[in-house]
């Protein structure tokens, strides 16, 4: 599943120079116009695959570094 997660990064990196759009002057549902909804659509994605990269990447050596300090009662002294 990693490797997916680095997969969808790299396509949302390539997917993000959004060249084709630049000169369409298409409206979607009437007032948006289309390279907005574009940008609209890929922050949705990037959210999704920010959700997938903390569930699945995310370096678990780090989350264990941060309980064992919670761990660690250490009072004023």
């Amino acid at each position: 599943m990693k490797r997916a997660v680095y997969a969808a990064l790299v396509l949302l990196a390539i997917l993000h120079q959004d060249v084709w759009y630049w000169d369409d002057p298409t409206l979607v549902l009437g007032f948006l116009p289309i390279t907005l909804a574009y940008h609209l659509v890929y922050s949705i994605a990037t959210a999704l695959v920010w959700a997938l990269a903390l569930k699945y990447a995310w370096p678990e050596d780090l989350e264990s570094f941060a309980v064992a300090e919670d761990n660690d009662e250490v009072g004023p002294q």
